[in-house]
């Protein structure tokens, strides 16, 4: 059986990387590994939030299913995780780096205490980690907590030493086993607690070239011109640290025999978007339906069945389990919610469906031609996952409105679109949810 090392960002939009079409030398290791794999030009998360969407990840299980929709919210114990399936079939199982999914906010707070073996998902051999490591770390220092639940503290650039622990798993396993290493970085996201991004000293310089993106800067720019050169420079930080990672599995001589996944629990629109709700959210980085933020970067290598170079295929990641269970032999994960990237590209998906918290209770479908998004303005999205009533919130016609600029919701021209995507969004709502809505 073949290695797997997953490696995930925190708020990564898909062009930050030269393979998604970023003008400066950010991702050079990340290219070099698509030419090797597979990128994925429409891949996207399931809820743009970073608890729910790393519980869908560790799961298979959309967020409203879970109980998991808004962060503060732990990962119910009696769920079976991609890590509990690959110990069954043989594999150690290492996590480092950012968790998520430990706390229950004002009832059992991990953010500044080790998380028990029983809250870490079914990871056993390795465990390097902290449940909210911006709450216990900045750029240049820090701490986590090993297996043995002591603190281990850090000096230095902060993506550098998560991946450092993640080196010392690799050069200290002793076991022929393969590994399943899940490296959870927190970069490129904000630091919380001073409102800023923290990239590398200089990456301001290093990046003073940058271009915004058109629809951020269509936006008004948010916040994005004071804090996108550091923004990149943390993406470059990650992706230095890829160079490391493979690097040290090519001197191992494993490099061929190890599945990489590379991508990111959700995008950024930089405090541009849920300006204009009943009942805002205020201003933020992600929790809206748009592109910005609900489309990840997502690299493959390793997948024989891979052909295609660049795959249009709609995948997120409600589909990464099922898809790494299937290539490791296990073909019983009955609970997940989502299809193997083999199934998707073989029934040629051309849809998602997204679900949002926190700025307001909505459900979205995204197809190639249409965005269509619904919210329940009664509802109180950090309270409230699920709703039987909904209304028209957005509607993007994405061939002509690439940036989702111009909210179609009440136009009459499309009024046969937006039933066609409202029949979708109800299907999907009654797959996935189980539950029969009503949409106005």
């Amino acid at each position: 059986m073949k290695n797997i090392l997953f490696i995930f960002s925190d708020q990564q939009r898909q062009d930050t990387m030269g393979v998604y079409g970023q003008k400066l030398n950010v991702t050079p290791n990340l290219d070099k590994l698509a030419e090797k794999g597979t990128v994925f030009e429409n891949s996207f998360t399931v809820q743009p939030v970073c608890g729910p969407a790393r519980s869908c990840l560790q799961t298979g299980i959309y967020p409203s299913q879970l109980g998991t929709f808004v962060n503060g919210v732990a990962l119910p114990k009696n769920v079976k995780t991609m890590a509990d399936y690959l110990n069954e079939k043989g594999y150690e199982t290492a996590y480092v780096g950012k968790w998520h999914l430990a706390s229950d906010d004002g009832i059992e707070e991990y953010h500044y205490k080790p998380v028990p073996e029983d809250k870490r998902g079914g990871y056993k051999d390795y465990w390097m980690a902290s449940d909210i490591l911006e709450f216990t770390s900045h750029g240049y220092d820090g701490y986590v907590f090993n297996k043995d639940m002591e603190k281990v503290e850090f000096k230095g650039y902060r993506a550098d030493k998560i991946t450092d622990f993640a080196l010392d798993y690799l050069d200290n396993k002793v076991s022929n086993s393969p590994f399943f290493l899940f490296i959870s970085y927190i970069e490129p996201h904000h630091q919380n607690d001073r409102k800023t991004y923290e990239g590398p000293l200089g990456s301001k310089e290093k990046f003073q070239n940058f271009d915004i993106p058109e629809d951020i800067k269509s936006l008004g720019y948010g916040d994005s011109r004071e804090n996108y050169g550091d923004y990149l420079g943390c993406c470059n930080s990650i992706d230095k640290n890829v160079g490391r990672l493979v690097k040290r599995l090519e001197e191992k001589g494993i490099l061929e025999d190890t599945l990489i996944i590379y991508t990111s629990d959700h995008g950024c629109h930089f405090k541009t978007r849920n300006r204009n709700l009943k009942k805002p959210g205020g201003d933020d980085y992600k929790r809206g339906p748009e592109d910005g933020v609900i489309k990840t970067p997502l690299i493959i290598s390793g997948l024989e069945y891979l052909e295609n170079k660049r795959e249009k295929t709609f995948v997120s990641l409600l589909d990464l389990p099922p898809t790494i269970l299937e290539w490791v032999g296990c073909h019983s994960y009955e609970q997940m919610q989502g299809k193997s990237i083999k199934e998707r590209i073989n029934e040629k998906n051309e849809e998602v469906f997204i679900q949002i918290s926190e700025s307001f209770v909505g459900r979205a479908i995204r197809t190639k031609e249409f965005l269509y998004c619904v919210y329940a303005p009664e509802k109180n999205p950090w309270k409230d996952g699920w709703s039987e009533k909904y209304e028209g919130l957005y509607f993007y016609d994405l061939k002509k409105d690439l940036h989702e600029l111009n909210n179609l919701i009440e136009d009459i021209n499309y009024k046969s679109q937006i039933e066609t995507m409202k029949k979708k969004l109800i299907e999907s709502i009654k797959k996935y949810e189980n539950l029969d809505c009503e949409i106005k």
